[in-house]
């Protein structure tokens, strides 16, 4: 039996579109997305909420317009923020319309829901004369009641028929800038329908498990989830659905997206659980070495280990690494390499001053490559 090299992830090939100037699909990197939770139409609580979700490395945000005041605010708020923002629509034609017009990249819809044929019409002309993209959202626990008295429950292919009904309604009207999505509370029923939907067009596929729940849970159902979906080459960007702060979203998102080698931001800290044989209280350490180097976005990797059974080994595979020894120091690695010793009560800063030397070193070399590219 031949098993392929088994860090080898082959991507389906979907077409790519653009949200806003972020390319989605083809071979451009899985986005990172997160919606606001505050009031649309409290423009200053909103702003400030993309910003943070900016500054956390979201790619792209969503913002619900359920009303006209929202979509009005919707204006302001695109004027402020750099990051594509995605209407989210349901039922009104109008609010999609006043949505493109007020600047989103993208609408979140559903063709079939916002009325008759004319409407639909309007509001994929609107999309076409901003330039915005749509997502096509199917969630299992709003299914279109004709589905459900034909399949009897929500299931992977009522959710796929669904989608490719609201698809067709896009491309009957030469509208080809959208991707979907089919998302579901229960992992198994979301990943098969993802999977059916993956075979049956091309377009690029937005990955969720929805209403996943609380930081805790809604991160282990996620990364389930969504991790067997990426792993064999499925999905083009992602959303993890928590009831937490947004900003969590991005965080796991993106260790998602590190974990499987797909996407890297930051630094990727490697840590043991600790046991009676640490040298020093890793836990502690591992939660104040988060916190300080949480502003890096650079990609590196720090190896934070309790003792010498596993951590020379561990120190060999990243670019920073730190194993506990005795007598209340141990020993720093620097590119796999053995290099000296620090007392343990100066280690997170000197962890810290090695990293941020690194990551200038590695800006500085990437700002060198760049310049000589350009040049040449």
């Amino acid at each position: 039996m031949s098993i392929r090299p088994y860090r080898d992830i082959l991507r389906r090939t979907a077409r790519q579109i653009h949200v806003g100037p972020v390319p989605v699909g083809g071979d451009a990197p899985i986005s990172v997305q997160s919606m606001t939770n505050t009031l649309t139409t409290d423009v200053a609580a909103t702003v400030t909420q993309i910003h943070q979700l900016e500054e956390a490395g979201a790619d792209i945000v969503r913002v619900s317009c359920p009303d006209k005041e929202s979509t009005s605010a919707l204006k302001q708020i695109v004027a402020q923020v750099s990051v594509p923002i995605v209407a989210d629509i349901h039922f009104h034609h109008k609010r999609g319309i006043e949505a493109a017009e007020a600047g989103a990249a993208c609408l979140r819809i559903n063709p079939g829901n916002i009325g008759n044929k004319q409407r639909e019409r309007d509001v994929i002309q609107a999309a076409k004369d901003h330039g915005c993209s749509m997502r096509i959202g199917v969630n299992a626990g709003s299914l279109e009641r004709h589905l459900l008295d034909k399949y009897g429950e929500p299931c992977p292919d009522a959710m796929v028929e669904s989608a490719l009904d609201h698809a067709r309604i896009l491309q009957d009207n030469d509208f080809h800038e959208f991707k979907i999505s089919v998302k579901a509370s229960d992992v198994f029923l979301a990943v098969a329908a993802y999977q059916g939907l993956s075979d049956a067009i091309d377009c690029p596929l937005h990955l969720g498990i929805t209403e996943a729940g609380g930081l805790m849970p809604g991160t282990i159902k996620s990364s389930i989830g969504m991790g067997m979906l990426l792993w064999s080459g499925i999905g083009d960007t992602i959303r993890v659905s928590l009831s937490a702060d947004p900003v969590e979203e991005i965080r796991v998102g993106f260790d998602i997206l590190k974990s499987l080698g797909l996407r890297h931001r930051g630094v990727s800290i490697i840590s043991c659980p600790s046991c009676a044989r640490q040298g020093f209280e890793v836990i502690k350490t591992v939660e104040v070495l988060e916190k300080r180097l949480a502003h890096i976005v650079t990609p590196l990797t720090l190896s934070i280990i309790g003792c010498v059974v596993n951590g020379p080994g561990e120190a060999t595979q990243t670019d920073i690494g730190f194993t506990g020894g005795g007598a209340g120091s141990g020993k720093v690695y620097v590119s796999g390499i053995a290099d000296h010793n620090i007392d343990n009560d100066k280690m997170v800063d000197h962890i810290v001053e090695l990293v941020e030397e690194r990551v200038a070193q590695i800006d500085a070399q990437a700002d060198a490559s760049g310049q000589q590219s350009a040049a040449e």
